[in-house]
């Protein structure tokens, strides 16, 4: 198996992830400056995995520090080529991903997630890596596309962050055509949910979550006292937005099937693919799912629509169940507890 570099590994899609590589047998090297994730989620995603595997930890290096620099990123690709297998490849979470946020301060998203990126690219190049599956978004779609939308919909984001993913996928596309060396493919996710099954990693947001099922799981547990409803007349079901949910693990082995595939010469050297279940959610469905499955009371209230939010999103995934050796498992009554699970073992995270 090959060594792999995973940028934001440490993150709640990255250590998922991570896990799932290491259990398939593959090597991984993690950079993460720890800006949106815990200190402990190394030493979590290392207890899991030696449960598993007692040879886990000859497999895992870690590297604190931000993908923007270049010096730290050139010499884990040189260490790597001196002390075990030379890394072949990148999957790439680094980045910060609130899209509220993203309005405030739109700088400091286009400097980390565009910035970081240029880095990471041009250190890869001149180490010979040139195979990589980047972490992209759903935000990216235009709210004009028909939903089921595939990957050939209209993409015009609404906000400055998904623009960044956007910006960041079109110059993967630049880097394919300039030298068909180049392997990438960008994964546009959907909407990531629940937590590994044993509740050792899960979802851990800094601050105030920006997502539904993290409010839903401290309104739950009283950290939060109420979940607010951004808008109570979509032009949905019941008047709330629509989305399309996917547990964080059917997301990882996405990530495991997507590595084979970029070894496969058979295709094509820039591929995009949506990673979704297909499946239109309302926030009003998932709520009474959440308290259906976990015997709990959320209290929650309507409030005005927010700005950047879409009415419905949701995935046509026909193209990656085609081309993955892969298809999502698990169900929203197992996103909801598993999520709970987690929120349970860990009531104020890491």
């Amino acid at each position: 198996m090959s060594h792999i570099l995973v940028t934001g590994g440490t993150g709640y899609i990255g250590s998922h992830t991570c896990l799932q590589m290491l259990l398939s047998g593959f090597e991984i090297s993690i950079i993460d400056s720890y800006v949106n994730s815990s200190t402990k989620v190394l030493d979590s995603l290392i207890k899991l995995g030696k449960e598993y595997n007692k040879d886990f930890l000859e497999k895992i290096n870690f590297f604190k520090g931000d993908i923007r620099d270049e010096l730290l990123l050139d010499s884990i690709f040189k260490k790597s080529r001196i002390n075990s297998k030379p890394i072949s490849s990148v999957i790439h979470f680094a980045g910060f991903k609130a899209v509220g946020e993203s309005f405030n301060y739109p700088l400091k998203y286009w400097q980390n997630n565009l910035n970081g990126s240029i880095s990471l690219f041009k250190v890869m190049n001149q180490n010979n890596c040139r195979n990589i599956i980047f972490s992209s978004s759903a935000t990216v779609y235009c709210q004009t596309n028909s939903f089921p939308v595939s990957e050939e919909g209209i993409v015009a984001a609404s906000n400055p962050y998904g623009q960044t993913k956007l910006a960041i996928e079109k110059l993967l596309r630049d880097l394919t055509n300039s030298d068909e060396r180049w392997r990438i493919i960008a994964l546009r996710y959907f909407n990531p949910v629940g937590a590994h099954p044993s509740g050792t990693i899960g979802e851990d947001p800094v601050g105030i979550p920006n997502n539904l099922f993290p409010i839903i799981c401290q309104v739950a547990s009283g950290r939060i006292d109420r979940l607010k409803v951004f808008g109570k007349n979509w032009p949905t079901k019941d008047g709330t937005c629509l989305r399309d949910y996917i547990h964080v693990m059917d997301l990882a082995e996405a990530h495991k099937a997507s590595i084979e595939l970029l070894f496969d010469n058979t295709q094509d050297n820039f591929l995009v693919l949506n990673i979704g279940n297909g499946i239109g959610i309302s926030v009003l469905e998932a709520i009474n799912k959440f308290q259906e499955i976990n015997k709990c009371n959320i209290s929650y209230s309507f409030v005005e629509r927010r700005n950047g939010d879409l009415p419905i999103i949701i995935a046509d995934n026909k193209k990656a169940l085609s081309l993955l050796n892969w298809k999502p498992n698990r169900d929203l009554n197992q996103m909801c507890s598993d999520a709970w699970n987690w929120q349970k073992k860990n009531p104020n995270g890491y």
